[in-house]
Order: structure tokens, then C-alpha cells, then sequence
């Protein structure tokens, strides 16, 4: 299982990369795995405006139908076209090309509510 040590993780099993005042968010290797192959992904759209915690979409695979909710607040302003139309990359590379949207974080200091990759793989073995 792969898990960047420079990245932040939710409890919902979705990664921040923090790059200024935006966010690349994704879900984590562990959860591509739990999943299973990936069939599809919804995605909001650019402009969209989500609060943390809140629900922005769902991904699909052979298992089960997952809802994605938002780690960090604030604004959408890029989603990943690639990953909504070939959803398996999402399974062969879900920290690069795998990624789902950016968003323009509202409230940075909601990161602190993130966990690091130590809390992460924690929040794991509890589950």
C-alpha cells in the first residue's frame, strides 16, 4: 500500500495535496484497493462551492457505490476530465493521474483537522 508521507488524509479515505491556496484531492491507495476496479466516477462540477465534510460525488466499482465528501471547504476549480471518463486510473495511479478535483481551499486552517500518514494508517487498523 502506498501512502506519501507529504500528503494529508481524511477519515474518508481521501488525500490533500496542498499546493499554495489549493488543494488536489483523491482517494487513497488503501481505498482503490478496498474498492475493487473502479467503473465510474461522478464529479462536481468547476465553480461549485463545498463545505468540509460535505458530500461532492460518488465512485463506483464492481463492490459497492461510495460517496466522496470534501475534506477542506472552498471553491472547485479543476476536476479531472481523464478520471471521469477512464475511471481506472483511478486504480493504476491515484496519487498522479488519478486524482479527482482541485479546490480553492476557503478556510486552510481546516487542515489541521487532517490526519498525517502515521494517524492515517491508524484510523486503518481501528477500522
Amino acid at each position: 500500500m502506498d501512502l506519501p508521507e507529504e500528503l494529508k488524509y481524511s477519515k474518508e479515505h481521501l488525500w490533500i495535496r496542498v499546493e499554495g491556496d489549493r488543494a488536489v484531492v483523491g482517494i487513497t491507495d488503501y481505498a482503490q484497493e478496498q474498492l475493487g476496479i473502479i467503473s465510474g466516477v461522478e464529479l462536481p462540477v468547476v465553480g461549485e462551492e463545498l463545505e468540509q465534510d460535505d458530500s461532492f460525488g460518488s465512485i463506483e466499482a464492481r463492490k459497492t457505490v461510495a460517496e466522496l465528501y470534501a475534506p477542506v471547504s472552498g471553491v472547485v476549480v479543476e476536476v479531472n476530465e481523464e478520471a471521469g471518463e477512464s475511471a481506472g486510473v483511478i486504480n493504476d495511479d491515484p496519487y498522479d493521474g488519478g486524482w479527482l478535483l482541485v479546490i480553492e481551499m476557503s478556510d486552510p486552517e481546516e487542515l489541521k483537522l487532517l490526519m498525517s500518514v502515521d494517524d492515517y494508517l491508524e484510523h486503518i487498523e481501528e477500522e
